[in-house]
């Protein structure tokens, strides 16, 4: 059995599954994905590196599907949206398609201090506040602080509406960052209520699956946008990839005060990518 070798050193068997999937994400049909797959399983050294493999995926991909040649791979499309205020924007979009009443711009009255917060979502009858956490570099952990933040604010909260200083009243929190989080992060939060959304957790709900099952997609999953360009579309309230693929081109182009033509190449790349 060959094995690959991740970015932290660590050794896994390599999965010829976990190729299909990428491939299949790409847009690749089952056929090719399969076949891909196989080839690359037998043509790789044991001990590649996932890096390495990813290079080969992603060329591969580009020979069946060239709209592939299109898109940046998703951590680092991340990673390259502003911290604030563009991931934050993207994940109140995020959440929005995922069904939550979204409010922006709010600070709160606890017993003890006030506290902004990036949003206030409510779905199905429960209201929580949500804290960003965004990492340039996806190697990065979130860590422990984030959550027992977030226990303070939300015991302040509680108390506050209680006291009649606080007008909403807070069930809980959700933590959203677009890294892997420390496994002591993961039991605190388990241990004090807190919700947690990281690239890969939970296992059924996490970053990665609810942009996959929406396609919200980030802005910079296009490949070539620049930075001034990613900074200028979010400046006009475009985050996603879906936003400027299916809007009106001529007001994306105005209000973000980018050239008609430049915004119609980009919606054109990113339909691509999301006509799977």
């Amino acid at each position: 059995m060959k094995h690959v070798t991740k970015a932290d050193g660590g050794r896994q068997p390599f999965d010829p599954q976990k190729v299909q999937r990428t491939l299949r994400k790409m847009g690749v049909g089952a056929e090719d994905a399969e076949r891909i797959a196989d080839e690359i399983e037998e043509s790789v050294p044991d001990g590649v590196r996932t890096a390495a493999v990813l290079r080969m995926i992603r060329a591969r991909a580009k020979a069946v599907r060239p709209a592939v040649s299109h898109r940046t791979n998703l951590r680092r499309a991340l990673g390259l949206l502003r911290s604030k205020p563009d991931f934050e924007e993207f994940v109140r979009v995020l959440l929005r398609e995922h069904g939550y009443r979204v409010e922006t711009g709010c600070v709160l009255a606890g017993r003890c201090g006030e506290h902004e917060v990036d949003a206030v979502a409510e779905k199905d009858g429960t209201t929580i506040f949500v804290e960003v956490k965004h990492h340039v570099s996806h190697h990065r952990v979130t860590g422990l602080d984030e959550g027992r933040i977030a226990r303070a604010i939300i015991e302040d909260l509680q108390d506050g509406f209680r006291s009649g200083r606080c007008v909403v009243a807070i069930d809980g929190a959700l933590i959203v960052c677009n890294t892997k989080l420390s496994e002591h992060a993961k039991r605190y939060a388990t241990c004090r209520g807190i919700g947690h959304i990281g690239w890969d957790y939970p296992e059924e709900r996490n970053l990665r699956t609810m942009i996959e099952e929406t396609q919200s997609y980030p802005i910079t999953i296009v490949a070539g946008v620049s930075r001034s360009v990613s900074t200028r579309l979010a400046a006009a309230g475009v985050v996603t990839a879906k936003q400027i693929a299916y809007g009106d081109a001529t007001t994306i182009a105005h209000d973000a005060e980018i050239p008609l033509k430049e915004v119609l190449l980009i919606a054109g790349r990113a339909r691509a990518i999301l006509e799977v």
